[in-house]
């Protein structure tokens, strides 16, 4: 079994810990360590793009803070005083890019987010870590006093949120993300996490069935986007990405990556907003 890290290769189980993996990320552009709360596959959202094995509907189970301590403390040590990045990175790869809390579930789902975040800022403090520390989250538990207490912590040291915003019509959400829920709702969730956290906007563009989103899909999704900036929400931008590795749900035989071409110019139309657009082919 090849055990070197690839941007293809995201296998949580890498180095054999519950909590903390190493992964190359096309995105932040060399080694992150992830940080897995959902170690049970559990997500209250069904993405249809979703790599999770076995994904199942639920949340966060109990964490284990001092195992998690230990566990990120080891994989630092390796990465930053031992020789993983010799060993198991690509030579242009050779860079801890962020921490990332990810993982096979929604994190903030975790009832101990708050003291998730104090113990990664903690460990991050002891070996002088300055990278950011960055939230990808559908953004669904945001509002609960307990996440924004982790999220003002975040913002204090390095934090950034990544909120997914995959589609914003009632069908194009059911079908991406497996959740009913309208625009008006995203919304709320994007803003109560940008007013306390600095936040980019994360959006996964696919062909369904062999067709790219609609002229509907696309149209409502800029006039969502102008309509965050007319309420002067403080979003950093968008991270615009594709289908990179094949899905692991049901779904993944609608699924299709888009060409090169379509998303550029699906960039570009964002972009016409006003904000930052980042595009990870």
């Amino acid at each position: 079994m090849n055990n070197n890290l690839s941007t293809v290769n995201h296998d949580r189980d890498v180095t054999g810990m519950t909590y903390v993996y190493p992964v190359i990320s096309r995105r932040a552009g060399g080694v992150s360590v992830g940080i897995n709360l959902n170690p049970n596959n559990a997500c209250n959202w069904h993405c249809a793009y979703c790599q999770v094995p076995g994904l199942v509907r639920g949340v966060a189970p109990d964490i284990d803070l001092h195992q998690l301590h230990s566990e990120l403390s080891t994989m630092l040590e390796d990465l930053i005083r031992g020789t993983f990045m010799q060993e198991r990175v690509p030579e242009g790869s050779r860079a801890l890019c962020d921490v990332a809390i990810s993982g096979n579930g929604e994190p903030t789902s975790c009832a101990a987010f708050d003291d998730v975040i104090a113990v990664i800022v903690q460990v991050m403090r002891q070996f002088d870590l300055c990278v950011p520390l960055r939230l990808i989250s559908n953004g669904s538990y945001v509002h609960k006093p307990h996440v924004q207490k982790g999220l003002a912590l975040m913002a204090q040291h390095h934090g950034e949120v990544w909120v997914k915003v995959d589609s914003v019509t009632d069908d194009g959400i059911s079908r991406m993300n497996g959740v009913k829920m309208h625009a008006a709702n995203l919304s709320q969730q994007v803003c109560s996490v940008a007013v306390v956290c600095p936040t980019w906007i994360q959006t996964c563009f696919v062909a369904w069935d062999g067709q790219p989103p609609s002229e509907l899909e696309m149209t409502s999704y800029i006039e969502f986007l102008n309509a965050l900036k007319e309420a002067e929400a403080p979003i950093r931008g968008v991270l615009l990405y594709g289908l990179a590795r094949p899905s692991l749900q049901k779904e993944s035989k609608h699924l299709k990556a888009l060409d090169k071409g379509w998303m550029e110019h699906a960039a570009a139309r964002i972009g016409q907003t006003g904000l930052d657009v980042k595009l990870s082919l």
